[in-house]
């Protein structure tokens, strides 16, 4: 059923909201790359760089058309493929070495589709690993830290564990040396911003660096990210300081309700631009570096003295359901992850806060079994133990496979740094504090590796 609007509606919200740094964060254009797949290498890599390119090439055309038509900025335009672990399975030999370099090489093909379509990442170059490790993600995994040094547009993924099949400690136990090996490769560890690890990862995920174009997708479709923190901040600060919680959280899906209907008109519009299928809107409140852009700002308009302190779960738990509640009634199309993310690099807030130590490492796990995605853009110690990296994701796996939700963590050990000092990757990536992790060790449990079971409440067949 085609969506009513009116442009008046469109450009009302555009204009009441435009001051307020509402913008379409990403459109993202999936692609199915499995009819790609060859047993010769290099007719593979020619199959792909053909479909991209025809299927991609008026992307960042049309999306700029759609922008002016409506006033509303598309902050970045991104790509995301079929899971390089399943287009990539074909052509494997066996032989270990010359697998991991056609891996290489063909995250270069990425890469190099890139640049050409003037797209800012392309994701996708990953696989999932919940219950087991077949030969071909053991390949590929091994390959991540060269993939991640060699490209400057590529960002990969791993899934390793599931509500419906545990957490996979042995993938989890490979992947602490596997970051740390990462960020030694990389210009302060930056390569690691480019790998996420799952629990419970969508397949529609329009945003950066895990998205994936799942197998389940249709062929090629569009997948809008919205954002727009700082309309949600204004909208708190212009109430009253004493205003009940359940007005304030009204209010909230109010204007969460606005910002889906302009997303999802203009989705539509560029989808049927490009001749594609049109996917979903997720409407994830994402911080930026600017000024005002800052989810932390959000908590603290609520009426925290500082971001970390306590009520912050809280107070996150009810930003991220009314976003979802004011999103789902705005649209039947929501889905990715929606709701609130908390990247420490890119929020301002946050960086204050965790300078400030009143923002940690054990306050970000709490706040994200509440919030949309996980441990995101955390810079800690660069000498930190592989073992203890290992032990972070695994209590991160825990909370997603225990709630039923998308965790993920993107975390970043960086060379030569010690907790308290400081780091600056510049761009969307920001900056922040290197931030203390504990010195007590986990090695013995994560050199158990095997399979944490998945809990009682995923057997509902």
């Amino acid at each position: 059923m085609p969506l009513r609007y009116s442009p008046s509606e469109i450009f009302e919200t555009a204009k009441l909201l435009s001051m307020e740094n509402f913008d379409i964060r990403t459109v993202t254009l999936g692609i199915n790359l499995l009819p790609c797949a060859d047993s010769d290498f290099e007719k593979l890599c020619r199959n792909v760089e053909k479909r991209a390119a025809n299927t991609a090439k008026d992307l960042l055309g049309k999306s700029e058309k759609i922008e002016a038509k409506y006033g509303v900025p598309i902050i970045n335009k991104r790509v995301t493929v079929t899971p390089a672990s399943l287009v990539l399975e074909s052509c494997f030999t066996g032989d270990a070495k010359k697998d991991r370099e056609k891996c290489v090489r063909f995250a270069k093909v990425l890469d190099k589709i890139a640049r050409e379509l003037k797209i800012d990442f392309i994701g996708g170059f990953g696989g999932f690993a919940e219950k087991g490790i077949t030969y071909t993600d053991k390949v590929l995994i091994e390959s991540l830290p060269e993939v991640l040094a060699a490209t400057e547009r590529v960002c990969g993924f791993y899934s390793l564990a599931s509500t419906k099949n545990g957490i996979n400690m042995k993938a989890v136990s490979r992947f602490g040396g596997i970051i740390h090996e990462t960020a030694k490769k990389t210009k302060r560890g930056i390569g690691c911003a480019k790998l996420v690890l799952f629990a419970n990862p969508v397949s529609d995920n329009p945003f950066m660096a895990g998205g994936f174009h799942g197998p389940s997708e249709a062929d090629a479709v569009i997948n809008i990210g919205i954002s727009g923190p700082g309309v949600i901040r204004s909208t708190i600060e212009k109430n009253p300081k004493d205003l009940p919680l359940d007005k304030l959280a009204n209010l909230i899906k109010q204007v969460a309700f606005k910002i889906t209907r302009v997303g999802e008109l203009m989705g539509r519009e560029i989808a049927q631009e490009i001749g594609v299928a049109f996917g979903i809107v997720d409407l994830s409140l994402a911080p930026t570096t600017r000024v005002g852009d800052s989810i932390a700002r959000i908590l603290e308009a609520m009426g925290l003295e500082k971001v970390g302190t306590h009520g912050t779960t809280a107070a996150l738990y009810l930003l991220t359901d009314a976003v979802k509640k004011g999103g789902v009634m705005a649209s039947q199309s929501v889905g990715g992850l929606s709701g609130a993310f908390i990247p420490v690099s890119e929020d301002i807030g946050m960086v204050e806060s965790a300078k400030e130590k009143v923002l940690g490492v054990d306050k970000l796990e709490a706040m994200t079994s509440v919030c949309s995605v996980g441990l995101d853009m955390i810079a800690i110690p660069g000498n930190t133990k592989t073992t203890t990296i290992s032990a972070i994701i695994a209590d991160e796996m825990a909370i997603g496979v225990a709630n039923h939700k998308t965790t993920g963590v993107r975390i970043i050990p960086v060379p030569g740094k010690k907790a308290g000092e400081y780091v600056k990757w510049g761009g969307l990536l920001g900056e922040s504090v290197v931030m203390p992790v504990h010195q007590k060790n986990s090695d013995v449990f994560i050199w158990r590796k095997g399979q944490i079971p998945p809990p009682i409440t995923s057997f509902r067949n």
